[in-house]
């Protein structure tokens, strides 16, 4: 009689130091020490997120729209060989209307706002249904999550353009900024706390738990946190002189 004690992994049935099954040539997946976090987030959590969301997307769509407005001032102003007077132009340094009429703020041949307007929509009408309970498939998701990390993109590198090649700032932009960040965060939290987006080995179940506890929030808090103070340290108080 054989050993009962004997190691037959090689045979792919018994693992003799852990006493599970154990296939030939599969690699040891990490398993989540909390089994909930497998299942999708509760709906308690996935509204808080969705709330949030829902709230930064109202105010990327009111500012989409007031920057749509001033578009259209600044083109008529052209048309009509007379100078725009907008409502944020406060000084050579605050001012939207050498920001809209630059080149970059019609990247695509229209306003760059009426992309925000489109976006927004489709992000508060997400939120909405998440806030009702809806848990849309991953495909979806992850459709959702790489078009808004477009938008992401665009939103931080207009910044940068207004930072570094225009030489002034929109405030408008400057929220427009802040709230895509927001809504990114909030589509991503919602995408890695459902396991959409999972990170490889073992990170997938740490990167649920982060998110699950709400440490995010710190790293976004010092994004923004860092955001402002590099404006103000190359501006300074002339921001508001």
């Amino acid at each position: 009689m054989k050993d009962a004690t004997k190691d037959v992994r090689d045979e792919g049935v018994v693992d003799e130091v852990g006493g599970h099954e154990e296939l030939d040539g599969v690699a040891d997946v990490p398993v989540d020490p909390d089994p909930d976090l497998l299942e999708p987030a509760s709906l308690p959590w996935r509204r808080r997120t969705a709330i949030e969301m829902v709230v930064s997307g109202l105010i990327g769509l009111y500012t989409s729209f007031v920057l749509s407005i001033e578009a259209i001032a600044i083109a008529v102003a052209k048309a009509t060989d007379t100078t725009a007077q907008l409502s944020c132009d406060l000084n050579s340094v605050i001012s939207c209307g050498k920001v809209g009429a630059s080149w970059q703020a019609e990247l695509f041949g229209f306003p760059n706002a009426f992309l925000g307007i489109a976006a927004e929509a489709v992000v508060i009408t997400l939120a909405v249904a998440m806030i009702g309970g809806v848990v849309f498939p991953r495909w979806f998701m992850l459709s959702a999550q790489a078009i808004y990390t477009a938008g992401l993109v665009f939103a931080w590198w207009l910044f940068q353009q207004s930072f570094f090649e225009i030489g002034a700032l929109c405030p408008w932009c400057l929220l427009i900024t802040v709230t895509t960040t927001l809504v990114w965060v909030g589509l991503t939290r919602v995408n890695v706390r459902d396991g959409h987006l999972n990170l490889p080995g073992r990170w997938g179940p740490w990167g649920r738990r982060f998110v699950a506890a709400g440490n995010d929030w710190f790293v976004t808090v010092a994004v923004l946190v860092l955001f402002a103070a590099v404006v103000f340290a190359k501006y300074g108080w002339t921001l508001l002189v």
